[in-house]
């Protein structure tokens, strides 16, 4: 069996959760193995689209507080900042902006610190060694912290070429190449949001990195227009235990609903637990049962099609009755399936495009 390093990357379009939610999430998780959370959610508008702007004072010190009560669990906390297509004409003044951004991050009290170039726009031929210099300008910004990047093309899908524009032939091999060995670099797989990883491809993907790939797992995410008309609660599969040997950590990407992420959550440390013996389906019981309570994780089961396959907008009748069973529970998680079935967190295009 394989061990290997757990962790949640917030990095979901959408209302980001509250601070609350969140330590309720590391709270539960850190008991099945959890040490790292990367927040980055794309609706926190200092992180991306207006990223040269520092957290307001009150926002920063939830950040600041937040990374206090994940250090007394053990958890170590790292903030994405995405700064938005700067690559394209990173000149003197964007990079004194840049340094000043880092430093008001690690002045929160974070042991971590990402620099995500995904979902962005470039042409540029030389795209990789523009956002090399400037990991390792941050590298020399703030020596003292773990530094993180997110690739423009983080995935072999094609998808990115055609929203984002044609990736460099050389990209992959050329930020391997240049980028400083100590930098982890995240990676989602053959696809965005993969059904399975394979170990003869995360190993290709080590050897173009150089390093061992960390993986951003588009599981169990669901914000986009089509995914937000889905729970996805099932356990956790084509994750095989091996693949840890080839990893530098794996981080699940979490759903709109906080509560309800921990139950698949709790199947990955499962399955690398259990190695050989590990069962999805079994699994996705179990982990209910301890999250969620005998009784709610029984209902859950029954209602696992209608939940995870079906989807809000085919559910017709069954939403009336699916929504008057789980009123009448007082639980969290009861509460995150009645606020879904209500549309309270449907994802527009919209949102999508302008976070």
């Amino acid at each position: 069996m394989s061990k290997v390093n757990l962790g949640i990357v917030e990095g979901y379009f959408g209302q980001p959760w509250s601070w609350d939610d969140r330590r309720a999430v590391v709270e539960i998780l850190a008991q099945h193995g959890y040490r790292f959370f990367h927040y980055a959610p794309k609706g926190d508008p200092h992180l991306r689209r207006r990223w040269i702007e520092p957290h307001p004072l009150q926002e920063a010190g939830q950040i600041a507080q937040f990374v206090n009560f994940c250090k007394g669990l053990g958890v170590r906390v790292g903030v994405g900042l995405s700064p938005y297509e700067a690559f394209n004409d990173f000149n003197d003044h964007v990079r004194h902006v840049f340094q000043h951004r880092l430093e008001d991050l690690a002045s929160l009290g974070v042991q971590e610190l990402g620099i995500f170039f995904d979902d962005m726009h470039s042409t540029l031929p030389d795209l990789a060694e523009r956002q090399v210099d400037i990991m390792h300008l941050a590298r020399d910004t703030v020596p003292h912290l773990k530094l993180i990047m997110t690739p423009t093309y983080y995935t072999n899908d094609p998808v990115l070429d055609r929203v984002f524009g044609r990736r460099p032939p050389t990209y992959l091999s050329d930020l391997g190449t240049h980028l400083d060995p100590a930098i982890d670099v995240y990676w989602t797989g053959e696809e965005v949001c993969s059904r399975e990883y394979s170990l003869g491809h995360l190993r290709d993907v080590g050897k173009i990195l150089k390093r061992k790939p960390l993986l951003w797992d588009n599981y169990p995410v669901n914000d986009g227009p089509r995914m937000s008309q889905f729970l996805h609660v099932r356990a956790f599969t084509g994750r095989p235990h091996q693949m840890g040997d080839w990893l530098a950590g794996h981080a699940v990407n979490p759903a709109l609903q906080p509560f309800l992420t921990c139950l698949p959550a709790i199947t990955l440390a499962m399955s690398y637990a259990q190695g050989e013996d590990y069962c999805y389906g079994a699994s996705t019981h179990a982990a209910a049962i301890q999250l969620l309570g005998t009784e709610l994780a029984e209902m859950v089961r029954a209602d696992l099609m209608s939940l995870q396959d079906v989807g809000l907008a085919k559910l017709g009748n069954r939403r009336q009755t699916l929504l008057e069973r789980y009123s009448q529970v007082d639980h969290p998680a009861a509460r995150e399936i009645v606020a879904w079935l209500q549309g309270e967190y449907a994802i527009s295009t919209e949102m999508v495009q302008t976070q």
